[in-house]
């Protein structure tokens, strides 16, 4: 049996969360050499590496199983949280013929979303063993809690999402960011009339009555809102000895010759000629298709020697709810293809 002592790096599993506007995706880039499942189009004016905007849960995932098996960044980030649990209520929906996600049947349907964010975390760990870090982005909104105490109850900031799913959220995070501002209430002291001044961008690293928020580096309890202020704590927790050694220096301060030359993500995803793709095909169906080289012709032959149409079934006669279907069911929809039609 072995037994060890003194601190061990590994990568660092953060969430970031704030109100709107506040510039939690730049932030976010300047994790090291982070890559971007941009969720939200939120990316789009900053000079960073990013996947194809996400149209289904299928497709969310298969991007994360890239990352897995490529390594092509040292941090991946999901921006963001919020509108990713959105296209994972919308695959639940689909896959299930729910008209919504709601708190029928004793709740069964909010059980079944936070299982399916269970296990997105958990592949989100899966990353993390290898050495990336993840950074997941989050809005806030101010919820009312109540204490059955004489405190009574009062306004709070929390992630944006269900509330089944956030604490999973929270737990599974080494750190929890707030980001806000601080504004300062000055008083007139002839007229004693109050004015609001300020609005300087801060996070904060530990958790209060009126936020959430944690971390295990040892950070100050406020800070200015800029990546710079937890570099170095970051970096600590997650150098080897052989970056320690060369001074805690950021992989993006590193010189260049040093620097191994990462293909972008798009460049090694098979792409497709979109004008041969038939317009009928839905843009979530489109994008599966070319992540995973599928012709037109290809998934046609799924639908028919699947069983869902008849094999004369012209494409604009496909219906709506069977191309969803195969959207959720992707995998076996795969099957199908690399086990009978590609044979």
């Amino acid at each position: 049996m072995n037994i060890t002592s003194g601190v061990v790096p590994k990568a660092q599993k953060c969430v970031l969360y704030g109100v709107e506007g506040i510039g939690k995706t730049t932030f976010a880039s300047q994790f090291p050499d982070p890559l971007f499942i941009d969720t939200e189009d939120s990316t789009l004016y900053l000079n960073v590496k990013r996947f194809d905007k996400p149209t289904s849960w299928t497709m969310l995932l298969q991007q994360i199983e890239y990352v897995k098996a490529n390594r092509p960044c040292k941090t991946l980030v999901i921006d963001t949280m919020d509108w990713a649990e959105e296209i994972c209520k919308q695959h639940l929906m689909q896959a299930n013929g729910w008209n919504a996600i709601d708190s029928s049947n004793y709740g069964k349907r909010y059980v079944a979303l936070a299982k399916e964010i269970g296990n997105f975390l958990n592949k989100l760990s899966e990353v993390i063993d290898l050495g990336i870090n993840i950074v997941v982005t989050a809005h806030a909104w101010l919820r009312k809690k109540e204490e059955p105490d004489e405190m009574g109850a009062y306004d709070r900031y929390e992630l944006k999402l269900e509330k089944k799913t956030a604490p999973l959220v929270k737990e599974w995070a080494d750190m929890v960011l707030f980001a806000n501002y601080k504004t300062t209430i000055l008083t007139d002291e002839k007229t004693q009339s109050k004015k609001a001044t300020g609005g300087k961008r801060v996070m904060y690293t530990t958790h209060k009555p009126t936020w959430d928020a944690k971390n295990r580096l040892g950070l100050a309890d406020e800070l200015p809102f800029e990546y710079a202020q937890i570099a170095d704590a970051f970096n600590r927790a997650t150098a080897t000895p052989d970056e320690k050694d060369l001074g805690m220096q950021s992989i993006n301060e590193l010189p260049e010759t040093n620097l191994q030359p990462v293909k972008s993500p798009e460049t090694d995803i098979p792409e497709l000629n979109e004008p041969s793709i038939p317009t009928q095909i839905p843009s979530d169906m489109v994008d599966l298709m070319k992540l995973n080289k599928v012709t037109p012709d290809e998934i046609m032959q799924i639908i028919y020697q699947g069983g869902f149409m008849p094999a004369d079934t012209p494409i604009e006669n496909i219906p709506a709810d069977l191309w969803g279907y195969l959207v959720t069911n992707w995998d076996k929809a795969l099957g199908l293809l690399n086990n009978q039609i590609r044979k």
